[in-house]
């Protein structure tokens, strides 16, 4: 359907929401303000209660890891308002993050500490401050994030029971700097009395309080107010309007950013405002209020959150006003008394900085002031695999990425972060499938978390995701005529970019990546291998023939009984040869196959207890070991590794069309893609390398 402006105006007429926007820019009197605070509470909760709030607002889920029970808060992965910032595999270092907040909405302390993110670079800590921020955005504009401020109107007011603040141009309104709370507004002598009136009844949880003074700007034109009704109190809020508050970081509006510069330039001002030179000869004096802008992050960031980005790299001087700020929450602007300020003040930091801050001894105040909290790597294979899909899915690129590409990338990038186990059975590799979920013999949940344990710094160090994802673009670029990247493209980028990689500068470091490289090329050979004899054996009628062939013979053999000959009649004795032939594919020894048979047999009585039929695809072990047998069977009439030599007659091409079918419709491949890895494999055969990663 055509179309042309005055359409498309109309349309875009259709999706705005003016019932939201009236919401979202609510007015009122400080009447209306408090019959609104009186009925719920909520909307004047402090920074650290307004996040957790926020954080408890997208809900959790539990899960098992290692027998550890973990809770998942999902605000951090919630697409809702911010997908590209999604955090997976954190849980623990967010589960300590949550409950600091927790300790501080409910006034434990930790909100007079300053939380501090400590970790590698590319560690997500600049991300989860992101994420706090723009949620903080999103859930002010929720009604129940909803919270309050307000303006002056300087002007005379004629007639109080006639006057109407709606009918104020908004020009004649003047913002309070620090977009305080409304009811700081209510004398001190005043509240004790108010709030015992409001809260008569009320469980604790639904207090009401007032914490904190008034801004000097509001201050003073509170008392000029006052003066000129003679102490009147009631008709001194006339002047009042209250509005929604709605944070903004663009607007700098309840949410402040803080980035350390170069060390001579560095200007505590930036932090609590600066004296305005044009207003001092209007009212004569610097320390009049109204000629100083109360700007600086701390100010703007009232009632929010305030992000020190690099904190450990800030000079003395700002230092100061941080322990001010985060143990009384006050700030102290030049000329003015200190300031209170309601804020969560959270910082992050590279390692060699937080070092730095631990050797010296003159700051030790800031470390007694600091809740430190780790962020490290992930190290769990899915959890890295999702970071890198969320930004190379089909959606964002629309270049072809082959199957394992992005799991290649990121099993080299986890097992450069994990260390070594002690176990002298236990490579690297299988530490990293028992972190990501898999079984392996003689390995159970409990030595999982002795591996944890005994790991200390598993994840501060490594190559971060901010490389694999810059080498993955690179590969993209580079191979954009080929129509599709695959693993062995990603791996050549990530090990070209060591050779000047700023981040490492040790040697051995160097070579220990590269070998691990080699590990993770092994992998995959393994893992494509496999893929392929799937593709190749998954003929679903063929695999359930020869599991009922197995089953009837191991039940036979448990039981001491004879099978029954379908195409003679006659009963045989159990046939050893074919079930030692399948369980051999899964690498069970002639001592182990009693156990393994017994153990087949109880799981299908169990399910026949249950009234439930056995099925091959339950037991993952057993699916495989008869993927397998099946491969060797049909290997040969398929000859995969005549592709090598070119020579291919039309039924074997036949076949190898129907292998590539299933690679391109059951596991992802393209059609180039399926035709490069049938060809690699084939090679891997025509050499004779046939060893199987099951």
């Amino acid at each position: 359907m055509a179309t042309n402006g005055s359409s498309l105006m109309q349309f875009l007429g259709e999706l705005q929401d003016r019932k939201q926007f009236q919401q979202l820019n609510w007015r009122g009197t400080f009447v209306d303000y408090l019959d609104l605070a009186s009925s719920d509470p909520r909307v004047t909760r402090n920074g650290f209660q307004r996040i957790y709030d926020m954080i408890m607002s997208y809900g959790t889920e539990e899960f098992i890891d290692a027998k550890k029970r973990l809770i998942r808060y999902k605000f951090f992965s919630d697409a809702s308002f911010d997908g590209d910032d999604s955090i997976f595999g954190l849980e623990i270092p967010l589960m300590r993050l949550v409950n600091f907040f927790k300790g501080a909405a409910k006034g434990y302390g930790t909100e007079k500490r300053v939380l501090l993110l400590h970790g590698p670079v590319g560690s997500s800590k600049s991300t989860i401050v992101r994420r706090l921020k723009k949620g903080l955005e999103h859930y002010s504009k929720t009604d129940a994030g909803a919270l309050y401020t307000y303006d002056w109107y300087l002007g005379t007011i004629d007639d109080p029971s006639s006057f109407d603040y709606a009918k104020v141009p908004e020009a004649d309104w003047e913002k309070c700097p620090m977009h305080e709370e409304p009811l700081h507004l209510v004398p001190m002598d005043m509240r004790e009395r108010l709030l015992a009136q409001v809260n008569a009844d009320r469980p604790d949880e639904d207090y009401l309080r007032i914490v904190g003074d008034l801004c000097p700007v509001c201050r003073f034109h509170y008392k000029e107010l006052m003066r000129r009704y003679e102490g009147d109190w009631s008709k001194m809020v006339q002047h009042i309007r209250v509005r929604r508050l709605l944070f903004s970081e663009q607007d700098r509006v309840g949410i402040g950013t803080f980035q350390p510069k170069d060390e001579k330039n560095q200007d505590s001002t930036e932090l609590t405002g600066d004296i305005n030179y044009r207003k001092i000869a209007i009212y004569g004096s610097d320390s009049d209020p109204r000629a100083f802008n109360f700007d600086g992050e701390f100010n703007i960031a009232n009632r929010g959150i305030i992000e020190f980005v690099e904190m450990l790299k800030l000079d003395v001087a700002f230092l100061y006003d941080l322990l001010g700020a985060s143990q009384e929450h006050r700030i102290k602007s030049k000329k003015f008394a200190q300031t209170d300020i309601d804020e969560v003040i959270i910082g992050h930091t590279n390692e060699p900085e937080y070092r730095r801050l631990e050797n010296n001894e003159f700051m030790e105040a800031l470390k007694d002031r600091t809740v430190r909290i780790d962020i490290p790597y992930v190290t769990r294979l899915r959890d890295e695999v999702r970071i890198y899909d969320r930004d190379f899915n089909k959606k964002k690129v629309r270049v072809h990425i082959a199957p394992h590409t992005l799991e290649v990338a990121a099993m080299w990038a986890v097992l450069t972060r994990l260390e070594d186990p002690k176990k002298p059975n236990l490579t690297l590799l299988q530490k990293l499938k028992l972190y990501n979920g898999k079984t392996l013999p003689g390995f159970t949940e409990d030595n999982i978390k002795e591996l944890r344990k005994e790991s200390i710094r598993e994840g501060m160090e490594g190559i971060s995701a901010r490389y694999i994802q810059d080498k993955i673009s690179n590969a993209l670029v580079t191979n954009q005529e080929e129509g599709y990247i695959n693993p062995f493209m990603v791996i050549n980028e990530l090990e070209s970019g060591l050779k000047n990689h700023a981040l490492i500068s040790n040697e051995d470091d160097r070579k220990r990546y590269r070998d691990l490289l080699s590990t993770v090329r092994e992998e995959y050979t393994e893992i494509v291998k496999n893929e392929v004899q799937r593709a190749i054996s998954a003929d679903e009628e063929a695999i359930k023939r020869l599991a009922g062939n197995y089953i009837d013979n191991i039940k036979a053999y448990t039981q001491r009984e004879k099978v029954r000959n379908r195409y003679t009649g006659q009963y045989e004795e159990p046939d050893e040869r074919l079930m030692r032939s399948i369980e051999e594919k899964i690498d069970i020894p002639d001592s182990r196959k009693d156990d393994f048979r017994r153990e087949i047999m109880n799981y299908i009585g169990a399910l026949a207890i249950e009234g439930k039929t056995f099925n091959y695809r339950t037991n993952e072990r057993l699916h495989k070991a008869l993927e397998l047998k099946l491969f060797e069977d049909q290997k040969d009439s398929i000859k995969l590794t005549s592709l090598v030599s070119r020579v291919i007659d039309q039924d074997t091409q036949e076949k190898i069309d129907v292998v590539k079918a299933r690679l391109i419709r059951d596991f992802g491949y393209n059609e180039q893609s399926a035709t490069d890895v049938l060809n690699y494999v084939a090679s891997i055969f025509a050499r004779g390398d046939t060893k199987s990663g099951y």
